[in-house]
């Protein structure tokens, strides 16, 4: 079974990406084809960057580096639920991102954006579309995206709109096959 890593790339503490994250676990655990772990980047708590060797060395001097280096090389693949700040994505993601370089190499991953506003995070995700391609991650060709997070998040956590679970079946679909893809070469 692919290990899918589900990361929550938002580190505010009230943020609307945490119910969503754990719906989109629980999809790709319905799903199938994976074994699913989820992520929250704010209890992962990275410092900003302070490894004193480039990223694509593998050498690390702090534990919280080992640490993430183990969890992120834990995984066969990766969905990663990112909210949209002022057009992009967070640099706390980007930071979490840029710890490391060779685990996220020849790794699927799958995108699911969200914002309060109507664009749904699409502009974040395109903007994050050529940051893996230089980690050589394989992007999933299809993404999701979720306009008007906030009054989608209610007492029993995140309820889906109309079609959202369909366009997120496409996205574990892509990166379900990408994953294998990469097993097979």
């Amino acid at each position: 079974m692919t290990r899918l890593h589900v990361i929550s790339a938002a580190t505010r503490p009230t943020s609307s990406g945490r119910p969503l994250a754990a719906w989109v676990a629980d999809r790709a655990r319905a799903h199938g084809a994976f074994e699913v772990t989820p992520v929250d980047l704010a209890e992962i708590a990275l410092p900003f960057l302070d490894e004193p060797e480039y990223a694509s060395s593998g050498v690390y001097a702090h534990q919280h580096t080992r640490d993430w280096s183990a969890l992120v090389s834990s995984a066969d693949a990766f969905l990663f639920v990112l909210p949209m700040y002022n057009g992009g994505f967070t640099a706390p993601f980007k930071n979490a991102v840029d710890f490391l370089y060779s685990e996220w190499q020849d790794k699927a991953v799958g995108l699911v954006s969200y914002s309060a506003g109507p664009t749904g995070g699409v502009p974040a995700a395109e903007m994050l579309l050529p940051v893996l391609t230089r980690l050589g991650m394989l992007a999933a060709e299809r993404s999701a995206s979720v306009p008007g997070v906030n009054a989608l998040i209610g007492e029993a956590g995140f309820e889906a709109p109309a079609g959202l679970a369909d366009q997120l079946d496409g996205v574990l679909d892509d990166v379900a096959a990408l994953a294998k893809e990469r097993v097979t070469v």
